[in-house]
């Protein structure tokens, strides 16, 4: 598989036209967009071209691995970026793996990557969670799966969509939590909005255009509660009471709490020899 650009066709991996132009067979998710971009890159590719897209993906991977195991080299490219991340090419990767074909990659451009690098956030962990559901309930619910992660999250969003998923990641993260919204990533228009997630979205409620990766800040790390033994053992005993068992009820009131769950599990034990 290969990178491509997410932009300026000047980022293509120098080894991108050498590979389009020896493979056997290329796979591409946009056959016309290829076709462009084999043009701007002076390459004509000698192999046969197939389309490979979320459409055709399940159907064409089983074809694609006979290829490979008759010896063709297959190139697989997307439309920007690199196969696999939010793209087709996981199921051709892991159909060939699982054929003990070698696989390998020139690597490319990231969007994912680029965005790190231009917000301003921390980028020594982080965490990619692709497109967010579009269902607004569904959304939510991820988000809150999600909100206490201490890490860097990367998002891709649509442009029609940014506003309302700006909105409920104010709304479940808090207004506050610092975002960057990157939109046109190495395009003639490329812009990089900095600012609360309550900022971005009455900002992107004007309007916003292009391609689009969101960073957001991680969660703040939780100071622990200053809670007294009796109140920990309340609480674990009102959420036993309510139907979890003693094991996940101590652990979520040290989550809670930002205690070790050790700690609350010695005043429930010390509460019960108390009597």
């Amino acid at each position: 598989m290969a990178g491509t650009p997410i932009g300026d066709v000047q980022d293509a991996p120098p080894r991108l036209a050498a590979e389009l132009a020896e493979a056997d067979v290329v796979a591409a998710e946009d056959t016309r967009r290829l076709k462009r971009l084999a043009q701007a890159l002076g390459v004509t590719p000698r192999g046969r071209v197939v389309s490979y897209f979320e459409g055709n993906e399940s159907a064409r991977t089983p074809e694609l691995v006979q290829e490979l195991l008759g010896g063709a080299r297959v190139l697989l490219v997307t439309d920007a970026g690199m196969p696999s991340v939010s793209d087709p090419g996981y199921r051709l990767v892991a159909a060939a793996v699982a054929e003990d074909v070698r696989v390998t990659a020139v690597p490319g451009p990231s969007a994912v990557l680029t965005a790190l690098a231009l917000s301003g956030l921390p980028v020594d962990r982080f965490c990619f969670e692709g497109f967010l559901p579009r269902k607004a309930g569904e959304r939510l619910s991820r988000l809150k799966e999600i909100a206490e992660e201490r890490r860097t999250l990367v998002f891709f969003e649509s442009p029609h969509r940014i506003e309302d998923t700006l909105a409920a990641m104010a709304e479940v993260f808090g207004a506050g939590r610092r975002a960057a919204v990157c939109r046109e990533l190495t395009k003639t228009y490329e812009e990089v909005r900095r600012g609360g997630l309550g900022e971005l979205t009455a900002w992107a409620a004007e309007g916003v255009r292009g391609e689009i990766t969101v960073v957001v800040e991680g969660a703040p790390e939780k100071k622990p509660e200053e809670i007294d033994a009796a109140e920990l053992v309340r609480r674990v005993r009102a959420r036993e009471e309510a139907g979890e068992r003693r094991k996940e009820a101590i652990a979520a009131v040290a989550a809670e709490a930002g205690l070790p769950k050790r700690e609350v599990f010695d005043a429930v034990v010390a509460a019960k020899h108390a009597g």
